[in-house]
């Protein structure tokens, strides 16, 4: 136990302080933190507009209600940044184009009235329209807008006949919910009585997270792992090393090693993250997504963090076992590409399932050991899962790193004595056969 300890602390202290690791480290933390300050620094460069970006002009051709009602529904929309100016309608489009220049608006709604009708009244919806120097309609700008003239086309032609509540239910998106037969049955009305449980934005973050946190690092770190080995077999330090510790010790020792360093890597760049969306102009932004941290799923945390951990150790030893059998660092990259691209599938069979969790595909994959850490992950947050489907998955998990542990252990122990030759299982067999494993 000692010894395994003396290789854990070995690999940790030796890894953590070389220049690769640091230089890695500091190079992923400074590309989050340009990440996350992209936008502000993207808006340094264009000027700070607020105020003067969102003024928007409105010319009424004998439709002032309509614009009022526009103005009046916008104005209640929580967090609107939008701000109208009344202009002064000559008819003339280039005057209204030069007032929206000189008054620096984004650009200005002209509602155009359709001629009165026989009995002199107007009986269709007027033309609205949206005029600016690009001659496009920002995506905030008509996310506000649309709404508005949806509710002042319904005043319009319902011309008083409903309440201001039934308006704003006529205008209200209708949510659809997706049920499973199984909650039909046991409720009897499924999400039309309320008892199914909505969507929310905090379970698809924590799966997401999870899942893109497991791929990394079965990649980052297996790989290191293996590079690791590799480069003490081709320096020969590994003929020292099993003269005073067992291969055995060493395999697991480097695992749990690296497993540190990459905690300690995550842990780096997750204080990195919450400093940078703790700054005052990226508490404003993330104000904006309202997330209630308080909604984050203990559960989907407490499983996905098993199944990471678990999975991080079934790739991990395979990882070691192919580089002990690898003698130059040249052919590494080929013989750990089948663990990789297996890695790859395991991540994209679940990133690319989360809208639809309980497919075939992502039932048959959670049971399956390598893709498991993923697809679990996705299912418990986002799916419909028993729990007995969580604990087959488990036991299926375990069951596969004591074999591929036995199995790796095996592996290990010829393969880092093997040199000179290309790996094959053909070059293994006869080695384990000549040193009786």
């Amino acid at each position: 136990m000692n010894r395994l300890g003396t290789v854990i602390g070995f690999t940790f202290k030796n890894k953590v302080r070389t220049k690769s690791f640091v230089i890695t480290t500091l190079l992923l933390a400074l590309l989050i933190t340009i990440g996350i300050h992209l936008p502000f620094i993207i808006q340094l460069f264009i000027g700070d507009d607020e105020g003067g970006a969102n003024k928007i002009g409105i010319v009424a051709d004998g439709s002032t209600e309509i614009a009022q009602q526009i103005e009046d529904y916008i104005a209640e929309v929580p967090d609107n940044n939008i701000e109208f100016v009344r202009m002064e309608d000559g008819g003339d489009t280039a005057a209204l184009n030069e007032q929206a220049q000189a008054q620096d608006l984004a650009g200005y709604l002209l509602i155009v009235s359709a001629p009165p009708g026989p009995e002199g009244t107007q009986e269709t919806f007027p033309q609205v329209q949206y005029v600016s120097d690009s001659g496009s309609i920002p995506a905030d700008v008509q996310i506000v807008l649309q709404p508005a003239l949806e509710s002042a086309k319904t005043r319009f032609i319902t011309e008083g006949a409903l309440t201001d509540e039934q308006i704003a239910q006529l205008t209200t998106p209708v949510q659809l919910n997706a049920v499973s037969y199984d909650k039909t049955s046991d409720t009897g009305g499924g999400a039309a009585d309320g008892s199914d449980d909505p969507f929310s934005p905090m379970d698809f973050i924590t799966v997401y997270v999870l899942m893109t946190l497991f791929f990394f690092s079965a990649m980052l770190t297996g790989n290191m792992i293996a590079s690791e080995v590799t480069s003490e077999k081709s320096s020969r330090v590994m003929e020292i090393l099993i003269t005073s510790v067992s291969p055995l010790t060493q395999m697991f020792g480097k695992v749990i090693g690296v497993f540190l360093i990459g905690l300690m890597q995550i842990g780096v760049l997750g204080v990195t993250i919450a400093i940078n969306l703790m700054l005052p102009y990226n508490r404003d932004v993330m104000a904006g997504f309202d997330l209630d941290f308080s909604q984050l799923p203990v559960d989907v945390l407490i499983y996905g963090l098993i199944f990471y951990v678990l999975g991080y150790f079934l790739y991990a030893l395979l990882f070691a076992a192919v580089g002990s059998i690898v003698s130059r660092t040249e052919d590494l990259g080929q013989a750990v590409m089948p663990l990789s691209m297996l890695s790859l599938a395991a991540f994209y069979i679940g990133i690319f399932s989360l809208n639809n969790a309980d497919s075939l595909l992502m039932k048959i994959s959670s049971f399956v050991p390598f893709t498991s850490p993923t697809t679990m992950i996705a299912r418990i947050g986002l799916g419909e899962i028993a729990f007995w489907e969580i604990a087959v998955s488990l036991i299926l998990l375990l069951l596969s790193i004591f074999f591929f542990g036995w199995l790796s252990a095996k592996i290990y122990r010829t393969g880092v004595l093997m040199y000179g030759k290309r790996p094959s299982l053909k070059e293994l067999r006869k080695a384990m056969k000549a040193y009786k494993i």
